[in-house]
């Protein structure tokens, strides 16, 4: 049976700087969704992290 009411997941707003449940600021401006909401509280870590990581994956890359 399916979910008529699935969970609209977590984003995280660059915008006004806070974390929503559900798509209430435009997708431009949202980052998300994320399981729970402590993930999305983490979001702007999550994205320095993974930036740093394909950062240095390109600089292997051009050091092959």
């Amino acid at each position: 049976m399916a979910d008529n009411n699935p969970d609209p997941g977590w984003y995280f707003c660059t915008k006004h700087n806070r974390v929503e449940h559900g798509e209430v600021c435009p997708a431009i401006d949202r980052m998300g969704p994320y399981p729970d909401r402590e993930t999305a509280e983490r979001a702007l870590d999550i994205a320095k992290q993974r930036t740093e990581a394909w950062d240095k994956s390109e600089r292997d890359w051009d050091d092959d």
